[in-house]
This record gives C-alpha cells, sequence and structure tokens, in this order.
C-alpha cells in the first residue's frame, strides 16, 4: 500500500486536514476530492495506482481529521480546495472529484480553467435526481443506511469494521481489502462508549441538500472550460443498479458540458468503482489520460 504523509492548510477557521502521496518534483499533481462522507482515505487504491504523480487529497470541512472545522456547503469546499491549490503551487493539475466531491470538483474548476487542466468526474458531479415527493433537505431519505451510520456508536474498531464488511457494497470478498480496511479504521472517532464516524452529520445534510440542482452549481458545470471525463458505475450505494445515473440520463449531461466523455465502468458499485480494483485501476487509467503532453 502507497501510504500518504499527512499535514494541514489554514483555510479559514482553522487547519484543514491534507493527505500527499509523494513524487518526483517534475511528476504530474492530481488534487482528489473525496464524498459526502468519505475522507482522503478514499484514494488508497488510485494512490496505488498511479505511482509516478503527486497526488493531493483534503479530508473536507466536517469529515475525518477536519471534523472540527466549522460551516459546510459546496461553495465553502470549493473554497478551501481553490486555498489549497495556492499552497500545492502546481502550474497545471488534474482535478478527481468522487461523488460528492465531483460537485465540489467542478465549481473549482470552473473558478480556475487556467490552473485545472482537466476534470475527472467519477460518479458524481451532476445534480441527482430526487424521487417524486421526497424532501431533498431531509438526508434520511435520500442517503438511508449512510446517513443513519453518522448517528451510531459503535462499542470498538472490530464493530465498525463489521458493519462496513456487512455493507452491500462490499459484500464480494473481493471488494474488502486492506485499503479498504485502512478507509474504514481512518474514519473512526472515539466516542463516550466507544467509536463513532468521524463525519459530522449536521455538515453532511447541508451538503446533501445541494446535490439536486442548484443554480450555482449549474452554471459552473455549464462554463466549464476543460476536457471533461464522467466515470459511471452501474450500480448505487448500496449496490442497486442503475446506479445514481441512469444510462438515459446521460443526453442531459452531454447537454450541460458537452465536451464531456463518458467511461462506464462494469460490474462496480459507487464506492468499488475507486476504491478496489478493477474501479480504481480504470479510473487511473483515465486519470493517466488526461496527464498526458
Amino acid at each position: 500500500m502507497r501510504k500518504p504523509v499527512d499535514g494541514v492548510v489554514e483555510v479559514d477557521g482553522g487547519a484543514l486536514a491534507v493527505a500527499v502521496w509523494p513524487a518526483e518534483p517534475s511528476a504530474p499533481v492530481v488534487l482528489a476530492v473525496h464524498g459526502i462522507t468519505a475522507s482522503s482515505r478514499s484514494f488508497l487504491a488510485l494512490a496505488r495506482e498511479l505511482p509516478g504523480m503527486r497526488i493531493v487529497a483534503p479530508d473536507l470541512r466536517g469529515r475525518a481529521r477536519s471534523n472540527g472545522l466549522p460551516g459546510s456547503g459546496l461553495e465553502q469546499h470549493a473554497t478551501d480546495l481553490r486555498r489549497l491549490l495556492e499552497v500545492v503551487g502546481a502550474d497545471r493539475v488534474t482535478l478527481v472529484g468522487h461523488s460528492m466531491g465531483a460537485f465540489v470538483a467542478t465549481l473549482v474548476a470552473a473558478a480556475e480553467p487556467e490552473r485545472v487542466a482537466s476534470l475527472v468526474l467519477v460518479d458524481g458531479g451532476f445534480p441527482l435526481a430526487a424521487p417524486p415527493g421526497v424532501d431533498t433537505s431531509d438526508p434520511r431519505p435520500m442517503l438511508g443506511p449512510v446517513f443513519d451510520r453518522l448517528s451510531r456508536v459503535f462499542p470498538s474498531r472490530d464493530a465498525y469494521r463489521e458493519h462496513w464488511r456487512r455493507a452491500p457494497a462490499f459484500a464480494r470478498e473481493r471488494d474488502w481489502t486492506d485499503e479498504v480496511e485502512a478507509y474504514v479504521q481512518y474514519d473512526l472517532d472515539p466516542a463516550d462508549t466507544g467509536f463513532r464516524s468521524s463525519a459530522n452529520a449536521d455538515a453532511v445534510a447541508v451538503d446533501q441538500a445541494q446535490l439536486y440542482g442548484s443554480a450555482f452549481h449549474l452554471e459552473a458545470l455549464r462554463s466549464l472550460q476543460q476536457p471533461v471525463t464522467f466515470v459511471r458505475a452501474p450500480r448505487g450505494l448500496q449496490d442497486e443498479p442503475p446506479g445514481l445515473y441512469a444510462p438515459e440520463r446521460l443526453p442531459e449531461l452531454l447537454e450541460l458540458v458537452p465536451q464531456l466523455e463518458v467511461v462506464e465502468v462494469p460490474d462496480v458499485n459507487h464506492y468499488t468503482v475507486l476504491m478496489t480494483d478493477p474501479g480504481a485501476g480504470r479510473v487511473a487509467d483515465v486519470v493517466r489520460a488526461c496527464t498526458r503532453p
């Protein structure tokens, strides 16, 4: 496993935790943005697949080692990442976003067209389709078990591991890897009677309410100038078809971003499209193609 070096970057309100997988000074730089309840460790498998690249992945505010930072919202995350870009200092980066992180990535790419050379959106970044009659401001029906996990206290690290091990997304033996194990263990914070997820439920609720076609997000999508690749998973958070983005929605995505290239990875879900093989390898192929001279 390729291990990151952890550090912090000062942003509004405090210190943003940042993981860096180092590489040679002349190596391409990838800025990687995780999903709604996730962390920088979402990119362990991708970092393994890209040994010659410098990968920079923050824990977004309200998550993991940045969960003490106040506030949330896609625009705030984008402001934090633009500050991180200043610190990274690279003239050009490839920006990779997974799930909600892909929404944040679109805002950053739209605001930094000279610095962001290409954009890779992994099963996210386009408005989600809410079921009829569902209140999108309430994360419980939208995220289901994913959100419920945030309010639970687990008696031990092993209990939290078993919770994840039973999740439909990781039911297959091939999808429970050392990298997924490391991701799960990184996500824990001590609680009075055990451990709980490090993701702040209030921050998650604010962010998820903005994933259904917020005006500022649609404006950012329409203004993108970079090459954009959308990597689609055919199954969703609970390993269910057709995933977050049904195939019949692809013309809608192309209308928003005409230069979009769509890559579908067979036999993966919303998690495994990034966090395990073969998904991580396919995303790595896309990133390498984006960084060729």
